[in-house]
Order: structure tokens, then C-alpha cells, then sequence
């Protein structure tokens, strides 16, 4: 058997790796059933020109030129494991021609959550601080060590986006008991109630939260969008979390509110990554810092690469892919969140 007796598979995850995506398991699956070419991401078009024609999916998001995409006359299905939609090749032919762009990036809506209900609950409860006075000999003993604790049971939180991080948030609150209010323009009211949430305007979940946190992908709509009358608006002491990327916000104004004492905060994602150490950041009281590690677990990469293969799986039997998220004509140019350079 040749390697064109099976369907052909590009794989150009870059700055991903198919090692990283696919577990043993589940990568010896992926040469079972596939014949899988390798590739440099910015050489694609330079691929032989028989496995262009033949090539059925591509495991990765490499530029690609309009070109480039009329020789390869079998694609079905781009997969990105990045995870960030890019602006690296022409959407409008990929839409005409049936071929589905897909993102994988639904397996790191549960461990970010999870981290993300873990800063709010370390800002709640002074956590990171009271470990340090610790270790220092300077800690506070019961009760004068919760001066400025608050529970993060039966508070008022609000959600800024509700896509697949926004959810699984929500789901890991749902034992808080918590009123949770959720602003994201982009979804009908009703959808957002059938869970549990409260629909909102931007200014009420700024301006009536006790935990706001931010889980919204940037987009041309909502870069920036968040700075400082958006901090101002916020109640003093709220505790402000930064899950998605850090492009919807205003950086220097998110330094500044909390400089100033009027809110707390905590991010997994900063303007530059890494960050220089003598940004002011890196020193700042009430500020809790992560370095944009909330995803990055090997059970999350792994799961990509399961996701991956049961939708090529469901695609070779003329069905539907059912398991990645499929890039949407009406929002996919909207899309600006920078692509990730390390995993």
C-alpha cells in the first residue's frame, strides 16, 4: 500500500507539534488510517504538488495563498490547534468551497476556568499574600489576617464574554450560589438565561460586580475596550480577572485603578509576553500575576488531538465535524487575538 492509498494528512502545527497534540494512542492512530506529510507552515505551497492534490485535511493553520488552496482540490478541513482564528489566508474561497475551518480551542476552556476561579479566590481570601507574610514571620493569625477578606459565595459576579471559557466559569460558580451576570453582545438573551445567567449590559456588570471576570476573545469591535472609565465604573475593592488575552483591555489604565487602590486584579495574560523585569507589574500590590500558564496543561493539548481525530474520522464517513468549533463567515475577519508563540 502506498501512502496515497490513504487519505492524506498536512501537518504544519507550528508553534505546536503533532507529539505535542497526539498522545502515543492516539497518534498511532493518526498513521493507521493516514498517510501524514510534515511540513514547515510557511513552505506549504512548496509541497509536492501530487500531495497538495491529495492532501484531505491540514492539522495546523499555515498561511495559505489562494493559490496555494486551488491545487489542493481534496481538502475538507483545516484544524487549528493554536487556537486563535488568523488572518493568514482567504476565508471567502475556504467558505465557498465547503471547507471547514475548525478550532480546537474548547480544551482549555477547563483548566483555565479553574485557575481563573483559583486567583479569584486567592484575591478573595488574601491567599498569595498571607503565604509570603508567612514565610517572612510577619503573618496575621485568625482574625486579624481576614481584614479584607470577602466571600466569594453569595457575591454579585459578573462574566465579560460567554463562549466556551465563559461557560465552563460559570459551571465551576454554580456551586457559589452566587448572582452571576454576563454581558456578551454577540449571543440573544435567551441563550444566555437557559444558563442560569443573568443578561447584561457592559455597564452593569462593571458597575454591580464584586468579581468581574474577563474570559472575551479581542476582536475588531472590542480592542482595548476596556480602560479607564470602564475601571472607574467598577465598585472599590472589586477584584477584576483576566482570562482571555489581554488585548481587550487597557493596560496601563488596569495598572493605574489598581495602583490607585480602587480595585484589585489578577491576569494570565499580559500586553508582552514575556513581560521586561522592570515593568512595574511584576512589583505591584494588589495585582496577582500569572504567566499565562492557565491552559497550558498536557492533558489539554492531548485532548486536541483526540477532538482532531474524531472529526476527520466523522468527515471521511461524509458527516459533519461535531467536536472542534467551526470558524463562522460572519465573525471569523472580526478576530484579533495574537497568536501564541510558545505552548
Amino acid at each position: 500500500m502506498s501512502e496515497l492509498d490513504l487519505p492524506l494528512v498536512i501537518g504544519a502545527p507550528a508553534p505546536r507539534s503533532l507529539d505535542l497534540v497526539f498522545g502515543d494512542a492516539a497518534r498511532e492512530r493518526l498513521h493507521r488510517n493516514y498517510a501524514v506529510v510534515e511540513a514547515d507552515p510557511a513552505e506549504i505551497g512548496a509541497l509536492d504538488p501530487q500531495h497538495l492534490a491529495a492532501s484531505r485535511y491540514i492539522i495546523g493553520q499555515p498561511p495559505l495563498s489562494a493559490e496555494t488552496l486551488a491545487r489542493m482540490t481534496s481538502l475538507r478541513a483545516i484544524f487549528n490547534v493554536e487556537t486563535n482564528l488568523l488572518d493568514n489566508m482567504p476565508y471567502e474561497v475556504l467558505f465557498q468551497r465547503g471547507i471547514h475551518v475548525l478550532t480546537t480551542g474548547a480544551v482549555f476552556a477547563e483548566p483555565v476556568a479553574e485557575l481563573g476561579l483559583a486567583l479569584a479566590l486567592s484575591l478573595a481570601r488574601g491567599v498569595v499574600d498571607a503565604d509570603i507574610a508567612f514565610r517572612k514571620g510577619e503573618e496575621l493569625w485568625g482574625g486579624d489576617g481576614n481584614r479584607r477578606a470577602r466571600l466569594l459565595s453569595g457575591s454579585d459576579i459578573g462574566i465579560i464574554g460567554f463562549g466556551d471559557l465563559g461557560k465552563a466559569l460559570n459551571r465551576l460558580l454554580s456551586g457559589f450560589r452566587a448572582n452571576v451576570r454576563v454581558f456578551d453582545p454577540w449571543l440573544p438573551p435567551s441563550l444566555l438565561a437557559e444558563h442560569g445567567v443573568r443578561p447584561a449590559s457592559l455597564d452593569e456588570v462593571l458597575s454591580q460586580s464584586d468579581f468581574i471576570f474577563v474570559v472575551a476573545s479581542v476582536t475588531s469591535d472590542n480592542e482595548g475596550f476596556l480602560g479607564a472609565e470602564a475601571f472607574a465604573r467598577m465598585r472599590r475593592g472589586a477584584a477584576f480577572i483576566l482570562l482571555s488575552r489581554a488585548g481587550v483591555v487597557d493596560f496601563p489604565a488596569l495598572l493605574a485603578a489598581v495602583e490607585h487602590g480602587h480595585i484589585q486584579a489578577a491576569s494570565d495574560v499580559f500586553p508582552e509576553e514575556p513581560l521586561p523585569l522592570d515593568h512595574p507589574v511584576r512589583a505591584m500590590p494588589g495585582f496577582l500575576r500569572s504567566a499565562h500558564r492557565a491552559g497550558a496543561l498536557d492533558v489539554a493539548f492531548k485532548r486536541m488531538g483526540d477532538m482532531v481525530l474524531e472529526d476527520m474520522e466523522l468527515m471521511d464517513r461524509g458527516l459533519p465535524p461535531m467536536r472542534c468549533k467551526r470558524a463562522e463567515r460572519e465573525t471569523v475577519s472580526r478576530m484579533r487575538s495574537r497568536p501564541v508563540d510558545r505552548n
